[in-house]
């Protein structure tokens, strides 16, 4: 028995093989069909930026994914590499003329490497521990959140560096660590099912608090649950929402990706709309038919999911929302998310936003839509390009601001690495945390200061 025979016997659902492609869900030769090679990808790819390799380019990887359909090479290390590389950042789709969606191919291509080549050993432990053992989990999230805190507000924090037995851990959790923000109380825990608008209600949304949004970012979700009811909205947040799935999309589990999709798109069911504040898990969820395209019930409710959900500074931008009157006086500049700028094509609404903000001057930061190398956990699977990336990118941030705005938590913990690793001083924060701050300001009487006042 051949090898595509026996993966066929072994996997049921596999409905179609392509090439050495063996399993379900093999790369779709509509996405790869108008690629021409012209070239214009190049300058947007962050890792051929760093290396000039033409397999680690935008290119040259929907040629190494074609090339496999066509049975002309294998899934194996060689290929792997390259598609893991990949930031999955979609630069090379803006700047595409025909819109190729690379990354749509490398999510696809990930999904066969893992299936074809399974990860072995202590990577396949802790990659089982948190996609699957902590990520979809909410009691376990909320525990661990429990245990930061007891870490950061004990003492222990201090005494893990005090006595360098933070240095048994890899550099780059090592970093990661150092930049970690305080963790408060966990969002989903702390509020009911509904939180009432202020005053009149003018809508009623729903809230993604998302996995490691919830944990390391309560206080975002704090903002935006501040800002939509002072908004006349009414905040729901569904007991039984998971992780988006994002991460384990990202890292080549589909299975796990389509069942974490499934139990949203229930959970969310009989939203009007779906409110996201992280980019990431924002691309994911309207990307949620991709995983289905075998299922035709699925498929359906996952469009009807899919136009539901939108970016919490797109939502503000397009329902109207109370301009603050109080000043913050601060120099800010934007930094677009990859999955919010190439991936949603949201990008004036948050610069809109902080703008109505009395008191913010905007300054431009160049290649804003540039690649931070955070990338889901990007920065931990492959610190040394993340950090090569890092470096690009914070040579664009204008020195003469106070803070850097975005919307994505990974950009978050990534910027703010850069800002320590390079000396700057500029505060991290999230848009709807400015205009949260705005309104608080306003409620304390004060039209003057700064944001720290």
């Amino acid at each position: 028995m051949s090898v595509k025979e026996t993966v066929l016997k072994q996997d049921p659902p596999c409905t179609s093989t392509l090439g050495n492609y063996l399993w379900r869900d093999p790369p779709q030769e509509s996405k790869w069909a108008d690629c021409v090679h012209c070239g214009m990808c190049l300058e947007s790819c962050p890792t051929y930026e760093q290396t000039g390799e033409e397999q680690q380019s935008p290119r040259g990887r929907v040629y190494l994914i074609k090339a496999v359909a066509e049975g002309k090479l294998f899934v194996d290390e060689h290929f792997a590499d390259p598609v893991f590389s990949c930031l999955d950042c979609r630069a090379c789709t803006t700047a595409c003329p025909v819109d190729v969606d690379v990354g749509g191919l490398i999510e696809e291509a990930r999904g066969q490497i893992r299936q074809s080549m399974p990860l072995k050993g202590w990577k396949k432990t802790v990659n089982r521990f948190f996609l699957h053992g902590v990520f979809p989990h909410h009691n376990r999230l909320n525990s661990i959140g429990t245990l930061l805190r007891f870490y950061q507000k004990s003492g222990l924090q201090k005494v893990v560096r005090k006595t360098k037995l933070i240095n048994i851990m890899p550099k780059h959790l090592r970093e990661m660590e150092s930049i970690m923000p305080e963790v408060k109380s966990c969002v989903h825990k702390k509020y009911d099912s509904v939180i009432k608008a202020n005053g009149e209600t003018k809508h009623e949304v729903s809230l993604l608090t998302g996995c490691v949004m919830d944990v390391f970012f309560s206080d975002i979700n704090e903002s935006t649950i501040t800002v939509l009811t002072r908004n006349g909205n009414d905040v729901c947040i569904p007991r039984n929402q998971t992780c988006c799935g994002a991460l384990h999309v990202h890292a080549g589990d589909r299975e796990m990706g389509r069942k974490l999709a499934k139990q949203n798109i229930e959970a969310f069911e009989n939203a009007e709309t779906v409110i996201v504040n992280a980019a990431g898990c924002g691309c994911m969820m309207k990307e949620y038919t991709e995983l289905f395209r075998d299922d035709p019930e699925w498929k359906k409710r996952a469009e009807s999911f899919e136009e539901k959900v939108v970016d919490i500074s797109k939502y503000l931008h397009d329902t109207g929302y109370e301009k603050p009157k109080a000043m913050l006086k601060t120099r800010i500049t934007y930094h677009d998310a990859c999955h919010l700028a190439h991936g949603q094509g949201v990008r004036q609404e948050p610069r809109d936003i902080l703008l109505d903000i009395p008191g913010v001057e905007m300054v431009h930061m160049p290649k804003a839509d540039s690649c931070c190398g955070s990338a889901g956990i990007y920065n931990l699977t492959h610190p040394e390009m993340a950090d090569a990336v890092l470096k690009s990118k914070m040579e664009n941030v204008p020195d003469d601001v106070e803070m850097i705005s975005m919307g994505n938590p990974g950009c978050m913990m990534q910027m703010a690495l850069g800002v320590q690793k390079y000396g700057r001083n500029q505060k991290i924060v999230h848009t709807v945390q400015l205009l949260d701050w705005a309104y608080q300001k306003e409620e304390r009487g004060s039209s003057h200061g700064s944001p720290k006042d």
